[in-house]
């Protein structure tokens, strides 16, 4: 099975330590470690090649956008800011966009950031966080429940659990009357 790619998203200088320990958290943590593959632009070596087609090219190849939103809206590119940009470039895309605010009031953030947050919450649930330690327990929740959408993993034991793609051409006449005998005379059942 592919890596799910993350691409991590934020104001680079206001989430420098939540980014890369997100980054670190996916990558250390024994579940989400076997299924994500974060990506973070800062970590990219020196490249002779313009930065935003660098970023929006990854978020192209990524499956998640995974987004940290808050006070500072960030440098302005073409009257948005790169963060704006790789949000509307997952949206056009139709990648899975995770949403994660600063539990901040509003008037401590700049104005192009309150409304690029209620632009972005028209489109997706976001959730608050308050400390790094939220945010990492948020982002599992979030990743796991990924991970059972798209039936990767799944809760359920394994014989309480349907196969969706199993049909009756996949029944073995034979397997299911020597099932039958068996139990029968094995166990008693009638």
């Amino acid at each position: 099975m592919a890596r799910i790619k993350i691409f991590i998203s934020s104001v680079q200088a206001e989430f420098k330590f939540e980014r890369k320990a997100i980054f670190d958290y996916i990558l250390a943590d024994p579940l989400l470690g076997k299924f994500f593959d974060p990506f973070l632009f800062e970590l990219l070596p020196a490249l002779d090649q313009k930065a935003d087609k660098i970023y929006l090219n990854e978020v192209e190849k990524s499956d998640i956008y995974l987004g940290l939103f808050g006070v500072e809206y960030g440098n302005r590119n073409k009257k948005k800011s790169p963060t704006e940009i790789e949000f509307d470039h997952a949206t056009k895309f139709n990648k899975t966009r995770l949403i994660f605010i600063t539990n901040q009031p509003d008037s401590e953030r700049a104005p192009e950031e309150i409304i690029f947050i209620s632009k972005a919450q028209d489109g997706v649930i976001r959730k608050k966080f308050n400390s790094v330690d939220e945010l990492k327990s948020s982002v599992y929740a979030a990743l796991i429940r990924y991970l059972e959408d798209k039936k990767i993993i799944r809760s359920a034991p394994f014989d309480a659990s349907i196969n969706e793609s199993a049909t009756t051409a996949d029944f073995d006449i034979n397997k299911i009357k020597s099932f039958i005998l068996e139990a029968h005379s094995k166990r008693g059942f009638p």
